[in-house]
């Protein structure tokens, strides 16, 4: 991941709501949930929703499919994937004790993906 996209995508993650939808779709998993739904869960308004989405999408941290007359939004796992290892490979590199037990979360998580981290 190069800096400037993480960049952006901590700049995402810097704001209580964009947060709080990110991490409900991420326990949501790859199945996702519509707009409405992650709306009645985080007490968002729809114009407000609809801005938070739209910054997480352009970081690449969420992704939408239409299903019937509805979106259905997803957590980019991939892009968080790459910003946890952009975060972690300086921290840890040659001296895994540095970040304690993220160490390994980090190594077993990037060695199950097909492209390593």
């Amino acid at each position: 991941m190069e800096v400037q996209a993480a960049t952006a995508a901590l700049g995402a993650l810097a704001h209580q709501g964009r947060l709080e939808v990110f991490r409900l779709l991420v326990r949501a998993g790859p199945d996702g949930l519509p707009a409405g739904e992650i709306a009645r869960a985080t007490g968002s308004l729809p114009n407000t929703l609809s801005t938070n989405l739209n910054i997480l999408a352009a970081a690449g941290l969420v992704s939408s499919r239409r299903d019937g007359r509805s979106i259905i939004y997803t957590a980019g796992y991939g892009a968080m994937r790459e910003l946890l290892a952009f975060l972690m490979e300086d921290c840890c590199a040659g001296a895994p004790e540095i970040c304690g037990a993220l160490g390994p979360v980090a190594r077993t998580a990037c060695a199950a993906e097909p492209t390593p981290c």
